[in-house]
């Protein structure tokens, strides 16, 4: 399991708290220096960077999308003062916070996530078959090109804002694929869990029918490994193809959303015939 998908997740979901090497280097389980070698040789970026890039990068999108008060944006970004914010963004965009608030982020270098990828690793218990009824769900949506995936820790992020109560069970939701490797996803709730869902969050129907349900055991900066090795390897083997569905990651008490610990189950939408 990657050390730097560990630390990329845990900036992602961490990234509007006080936030230091230290602290990511100790939910990692390394000493700061031995993070930053390694963060730099896997990903060509060193961890203050990419730290600061994504926030900053957060800054101009709230500010091209409205927010009026800099301060309250710069210290959303880890600045306390707005020259201190002020001067960080121009000498990572070239354009003052101002500017971007009136013409928007066209033109901008923007950090996107970065998304570290694992080996194929196949699942310590055998996956199973279960057929659901249809359900509805309801969270926080985006469109994902085949290599922006690294943002989703941070649509769990928002969710957790916006939603602080606890939640038994959440999942996550990967559809609307495209030829070019685009997606949807969507970290969500049970609508009949929720009462009123917020107007901005994205609905999404569940059709009932037939998965293949497995347990994902390691850090969740590694769940594509599993997913990849159910795809290339297991579905095959077992005479399934991947159906035209939503595919879902289920989350219940068993995961620590703080570490990314405890393991989720994939399931995966399936037919029986050739692949």
């Amino acid at each position: 399991m990657s050390a730097a998908g560990k630390a990329v997740w845990y900036i992602e979901t961490h990234a509007e708290q006080p936030l230091a090497l230290a602290d990511i280097a100790a939910a990692v389980g390394l000493s700061p220096f031995h993070l930053s070698r390694l963060f730099q040789a896997r990903t060509g970026t060193s961890v203050v960077r990419y730290l600061r890039g994504r926030r900053l990068t957060t800054a101009a999108q709230r500010l091209a999308n409205g927010a009026c008060d800099i301060l309250q944006v710069a210290i959303g970004a880890g600045y306390t003062t707005h020259a201190a914010f002020t001067r960080a963004f121009s000498e990572q965009f070239g354009q003052t916070p101002e500017r971007v608030r009136e013409q928007g982020t066209d033109g901008l270098a923007l950090v996107q996530a970065i998304r570290v990828d694992e080996a194929p690793v196949a699942c310590a218990e055998a996956p199973q078959l279960l057929d659901t009824p249809a359900f509805q769900l309801a969270g926080i949506g985006m469109r994902h090109t085949r290599n922006s995936g690294g943002a989703i820790p941070g649509q769990w992020a928002q969710l957790n804002r916006e939603w602080p109560a606890p939640a038994p069970v959440s999942f996550g939701v990967c559809c609307n694929n495209d030829d070019d490797g685009g997606f949807d996803y969507i970290a969500a709730l049970p609508i009949g869990s929720l009462g009123p869902v917020p107007a901005h969050w994205q609905r999404v129907d569940v059709p009932a029918r037939r998965y293949l349900v497995a347990w994902h055991g390691g850090h969740i900066s590694a769940i594509r490994s599993t997913w990849f090795w159910l795809l290339d390897h297991y579905l095959p083997s077992a005479g399934l193809s991947l159906a035209d569905a939503p595919d879902l990651e289920r989350y219940d008490a068993r995961f620590n959303e703080h570490t990314g610990n405890g393991g989720v189950e994939i399931w995966l939408p399936v037919d029986e015939g050739p692949c």
